[in-house]
């Protein structure tokens, strides 16, 4: 198999079988590993030179594009979709891993069509999953549970706890909101009444940028998830249910310790939600379980591939391959099982800082932690005994970081003296 080229042009395409062709994936490790579980070859395209994915054996090949902002990012792809296309007699499918690269694909959709294969929303709902604002009137239009928005001249006559977070979701990682406001960490932030969101100042200052909503109460194990992939008429390919035992910071961060679940009722919510909405192509749909009234309240729709994929198909279910068989061939899955829950999902190092952060608070004991993580099989975010070039990789980064610091403190040392 070709390995790791730099560049769409230098792609050796011979070796790449017309009868199993490869996708081009704009996403990680995790979505990666996902896809070649499956049995599928793998060319990952990424802006982020230093990619995880890229080490992985289960790349088997690698284009670095330019940065997403710039038109090259697009002419790269449409380059590669052609010669891709041109040697194995079909369009490929395109799978994408974050909110940047479904903007990228949504403003690019027809150029990318000719080349490729995706099966995207309808313009408005792409456009509604997109902007937290627009999401909550679209979903309320259409009858579905989602939590009371506040508006801002309204906040000093609101009561209770607020959640507060970013209006969009595309540049995320170098937005005001995420840097100032959000102290680069976390999704969003939670202000235990309206009165103290006023008197931030930040939250002032980027209020244009904000929405502002009530704040659920639950831990984390009350945050589930509803996941599956949905054919041009809404119906269902393949499904699985998730939930989160912990993330960091807790209560509004990023996933650290992940389980598979099964829940009829929320079962019965996804599938309506799917049709109501309606969802077409691969979709994850977070809810929040309400301790108060029973109800799971809907937090968010993410039209796009995700790390979920990479446990669903440790525990039997892949869904890239669900997309990868109905985009190529339009086969649908017959008989297909209930995902298991054998394995969960972890990132230990911040899985850690969670443990301290709750134990900080009393919540969570250094034994109940260390036996949750023993309580099952793992995958994990980075460590794979069957791949571990993505982990070696960044261990040499780290170890050779040391050095550049110690010099970088050493110049520092004897320039300030």
């Amino acid at each position: 198999m070709p390995r790791l080229r730099t560049a769409e042009r230098e792609l050796d395409l011979r070796h790449f079988r017309r009868d199993r062709p490869p996708v081009v994936l704009l996403g990680g490790l995790n979505l990666t590993r996902a896809t070649g579980l499956g049995g599928i070859p793998v060319i990952v395209a990424s802006a982020d030179a230093e990619s995880r994915a890229f080490p992985s054996r289960f790349c088997d090949a690698r284009v670095l594009l330019p940065p997403l902002e710039s038109a090259g990012a697009v002419e790269t792809l449409v380059r590669l979709g052609e010669r891709l296309a041109g040697a194995m007699g079909r369009p490929l499918p395109l799978f994408y891993g974050d909110d940047d690269y479904l903007n990228l694909i949504l403003q690019n959709r027809e150029r990318l069509a000719q080349y490729y294969r995706f099966l995207l929303n309808d313009p408005d709902v792409a456009a509604a999953l997109l902007d937290k604002e627009r999401f909550d009137a679209f979903m309320r239009s259409r009858g579905l549970p989602v939590p009371r928005m506040l508006d801002w001249g309204g906040l000093a006559a609101a009561s209770g706890p607020v959640l507060v977070k970013p209006r969009v979701k595309m540049a995320f990682d170098d937005s005001p909101v995420y840097l100032r406001l959000l102290g680069r960490a976390g999704k969003a932030r939670i202000f235990a009444s309206p009165q103290q969101v006023l008197a931030e100042p930040l939250a002032c200052s980027l209020k244009d940028d904000l929405i502002f909503q009530e704040y659920i109460p639950g831990d984390d194990r009350q945050i589930w998830s509803f996941h599956g992939y949905a054919d041009e008429a809404s119906r269902m390919l393949a499904w699985f249910i998730g939930r989160k035992i912990r993330t960091y910071p807790p209560l509004t961060g990023v996933s650290t310790y992940l389980e598979l679940a099964h829940h009829d009722r929320l079962a019965e919510i996804g599938h309506r939600i799917v049709a109501q909405a309606p969802l077409k192509g691969v979709f994850k749909i977070d809810f929040k379980h309400d301790p108060r009234s029973g109800r799971f309240v809907m937090l968010e729709i993410n039209a796009r591939f995700n790390l979920w994929h990479y446990l669903a198909a440790a525990n039997g279910l892949n869904l890239p391959s669900v997309a990868y068989d109905y985009l190529l061939y339009g086969r649908r899955p017959s008989g297909m099982a209930p995902a298991r829950s054998a394995f969960r999902w972890a990132n230990l190092r911040l899985d850690y800082r969670a443990y301290r952060d709750l134990a900080a608070r009393g919540e969570l004991s250094l034994w109940r932690w260390l036996g949750s993580l023993a309580a099952s099989r793992k995958v994990y975010d980075v460590f794979a005994w069957s791949d571990p070039l993505p982990l070696i990789r960044l261990w040499l980064r780290r170890m050779n970081a040391v050095p550049r610091a110690t010099a970088r403190f050493t110049r520092w040392l004897f320039t300030a003296s």
